[in-house]
């Protein structure tokens, strides 16, 4: 199950969309900024229906 979600560079500010797949459950991985190209860590929490996306710069 694929989702869709806005989310803002930690470092440039530039609003974002990232496609999540819910399918894997919990998921921690970097991705690097569409934008300024930096690495932003993305952390998703989802039991299948729900989820929540969260994003920090690499260091967070």
């Amino acid at each position: 199950m694929l989702e869709s979600e806005h989310y803002q560079c930690p470092y440039c500010g530039e609003r974002c969309e990232a496609v999540l797949d819910l399918s894997g459950g919990d998921q921690e991985y970097i991705e690097d900024c569409p934008v300024c190209c930096k690495p932003i860590r993305f952390k998703l929490q989802t039991d299948g229906r729900e989820w929540m996306l969260d994003v920090y710069s690499e260091n967070e």
